[in-house]
């Protein structure tokens, strides 16, 4: 028979065999937190939940998930803090693949690239989820916050995005979609819904941000077609932070002072709002001839049309833009910047009611830059789009009872 001596004690050895079996202990192997969490990712089962506890946890690398039906739940969106402040390795915080996926109540911090992007996944819930670059906004923070891209079904609910250099809440190349009870702070872009399609964003504060709310569509995608987003019951507020997105990337283009921006997108229906003192205009509805970027996708529809402003209340704005047109306009006029500002370029068969109906907002001014003629001849006259758009349809999903 074998008897281990840690099994064995006698008067004369008890201290020695004490101490020599705490000291195998202590030198057992320990895994660490990061470790540990990416090993319950790789080998998690759908179904399972994966707990963060309350504390703040150091990773060097990036995480993923590619099994369905996992959900990881933390102790609260400042109570359960994931840390990349010192990654080493990989471009995102988290990376999930993965349908059926809940993400909720922690917050992912300082990622070199993306923090939570979700990637060609059906059935996403990421509720009560702050992204946050703490060194403030930076040229150097990573592009997205919480980024849903080609996915479906994606509700954000309760959300903190702050920081990033893109866009802290975006929405890309995906379809049916609530963005909703969150807020968007220091970012490039507050919140973007790029290249998709049925959206509800609503009920959130986009504040302090380059461009508070992004409605955009634009070639070259693999996803295109983007149209059907309501923008409503939102507060687009003080977004008068200077552009700090890197070098070349399309929200550069951005004017500072941005409330709301609608890019080359169909079917949009913004109402309930309230916008107050975006420096150079409360909304921006533009072509994509305006970045004066060249495109070659024969695909791509370049035009905004039939965008329905309504029941949407402003408050100040203008005053300060950030566009070299809506200088030239406010030094030839010496008044603040209208509150809605149309590019005014159409395609040669489109009639300028079918592409913007504003009625019933209060206190509204508006401008046609005329900019497929230089800007020469800007319009103020707002009784031509005195008109209303049928309401587009609510967006409702199952998984809104997670």
């Amino acid at each position: 028979m074998r008897i281990s001596l840690c099994r064995v004690i006698t008067t004369t050895t008890l201290l020695v065999l004490v101490a020599s079996c705490e000291q195998k202990r202590t030198d057992a192997p320990q895994i660490s937190f990061e470790e540990n969490l990416q090993q319950q990712l790789i080998e998690a089962k759908p179904g399972d939940t994966i707990q963060i506890p309350a504390g703040i946890h150091n990773f060097t690398r990036s995480l993923s998930l590619n099994v369905p039906g996992v959900s990881i739940r933390g102790e609260g969106i400042n109570s359960s803090i994931l840390s990349f402040k010192n990654q080493q390795q990989g471009a995102e915080g988290l990376l999930v693949s993965a349908n059926d996926f809940t993400i909720q109540d922690l917050a992912i911090e300082d990622t070199i690239g993306d923090a939570l992007k979700i990637n060609e996944s059906t059935n996403v819930v990421i509720k009560n989820v702050r992204t946050e670059w703490t060194n403030g906004p930076a040229t150097t923070n990573g592009a997205y916050g919480i980024y849903p891209v080609q996915s479906k079904n994606i509700l954000i609910d309760g959300a903190v995005a702050i920081g990033a250099s893109d866009a802290g809440i975006y929405v890309g190349q995906s379809s049916q979609i609530i963005v909703r009870n969150s807020r968007a702070e220091h970012n490039v872009a507050g919140i973007e819904i790029e290249n998709s399609t049925f959206a509800d964003v609503h009920n959130n504060i986009a504040i302090n941000n380059t461009g508070g709310i992004l409605v955009f569509d634009l070639p070259n995608l693999p996803v295109q077609g983007g149209a059907n987003t309501r923008i409503f019951d939102n507060e687009i507020i003080t977004n008068n932070t200077s552009n700090f997105a890197p070098a070349g990337n399309i929200v550069g283009t951005v004017p500072s002072g941005t409330g709301l921006m609608i890019l080359a997108n169909d079917n949009i229906e913004i109402f309930g709002n309230t916008f107050n003192e975006n420096n150079s205009a409360n909304i921006l509805v533009v072509s994509y001839y305006i970045t004066e970027r060249p495109f070659d996708d024969p695909n791509y529809d370049p035009f905004p049309e039939f965008i329905h402003i309504h029941q949407n209340k402003f408050i100040g704005g203008g005053s300060s833009p950030d566009s070299d047109p809506l200088k030239a306009l406010q030094s030839a006029t010496g008044q603040s910047i209208p509150h809605v500002v149309w590019d005014g370029t159409v395609r040669q068969d489109s009639k300028q009611n079918q592409i913007l109906c504003m009625r019933g907002n209060d206190g509204i001014t508006f401008v046609n830059l005329d900019a497929s003629n230089e800007f020469s001849t800007p319009n103020f006259e707002i009784a031509t789009h005195d008109c209303a758009l049928p309401k587009l349809s609510q967006i409702s999903l199952s998984i809104e009872a997670k």
